[in-house]
């Protein structure tokens, strides 16, 4: 989906004008997929704009870049100042934020010694990431040819640029085969988690997802829905998922920033429970929305923008 402008991007510590929002081709980044970056959402909540966990998604931020040495030159406070700024700037009430760190202009060896650590904060406006009647009506998504990563290759718990082109892969080859999404198993044939999403799987009114050994992304909206379940007095757990539970689950479902609670209604042409969203699905999804939308927030997610 393309991209709608707006007005300012933060780079550095300024705002500058989206159309000078630009790096060097040397950047090391360019060449060897050194950055490290957060989706993040900023919703209009009855009760005003609201970033979603933001202090999580900053955290997160920060672990990635130190797996792999990098040291970002800015606060965590700096930063979640910063993101503010540049909603502010853009006059936004609701928008997808994007801030990355990146290895800038210096060597162009593989090692990033002598190159600095640049970093910008990018809004925008995003609907509906598996498509617009992806929340109401469940995607059809197939198993991946593509596997994640094995162990002790790279991290897989950090959200890093080079990370993602594994996500392309198993991305691309979904739509090809006339797919919303796909879904990866880890090396040893577990299910492991979408290309940009964490999965759940529910069975006789239980719910199970993957533990981060599976070679996943520890995903806030992830974590966020492990809380409304149990809030909900569900029975819910981390362990492996074999295939084969995939075609014989009563509901199946993504989570993450940019698809929130998609449900999946078909997994290699074979219909999950009734091919519709099922119960368990909808309360969680009527969980989140409740507080995304109405601001409605136990549990203190919710980062007002003002």
């Amino acid at each position: 989906m393309p991209v709608k402008k707006v007005e300012k991007i933060w780079m550095n510590g300024k705002l500058v004008n989206w159309d000078d929002a630009n790096i060097h081709v040397l950047s090391h980044v360019v060449h060897y997929g050194s950055s490290w970056f957060e989706g993040i959402r900023c919703y209009e909540t009855k009760k005003g704009s609201a970033i979603f966990r933001l202090d999580k998604h900053i955290d997160r931020l920060f672990d990635s870049a130190k797996m792999y040495r990098a040291v970002i030159p800015y606060t965590k406070k700096e930063m979640e100042a910063a993101i503010k700024e540049t909603i502010e700037a853009n006059k936004m009430k609701s928008c997808y934020i994007r801030p990355i760190a990146y290895r800038g202009y210096g060597d162009v060896g593989v090692s990033p010694v002598g190159c600095p650590v640049d970093v910008s904060v990018i809004v925008w406006e995003w609907g509906k990431y598996l498509g617009a009647d992806a929340l109401d009506k469940g995607i059809d998504v197939r198993v991946a040819s593509w596997s994640r990563p094995a162990p002790n290759t790279f991290p897989t718990m950090a959200k890093t640029g080079a990370n993602y082109m594994n996500s392309q892969l198993i991305k691309l080859e979904a739509l090809a085969d006339g797919y919303a999404e796909g879904i990866a198993l880890d090396t040893q044939g577990h299910i492991s988690e979408g290309s940009g999403e964490n999965i759940f799987v529910v069975r006789d009114g239980s719910i199970v997802t993957p533990p981060l050994i599976d070679a996943l992304l520890p995903g806030i909206t992830r974590s966020s829905v492990l809380t409304l379940a149990k809030d909900a007095g569900f029975s819910i757990a981390e362990a492996h998922i074999p295939r084969e539970m995939l075609y014989i689950a009563d509901e199946v479902f993504f989570t993450g920033t940019a698809a929130e609670i998609t449900p999946i209604k078909t997994i290699d042409r074979l219909t999950v429970g009734e091919g519709k969203p099922g119960p368990i699905t909808r309360e969680l999804q009527k969980r989140f929305m409740s507080v995304v939308q109405d601001g409605t927030d136990p549990h203190g997610w919710l980062n007002f923008v003002h």
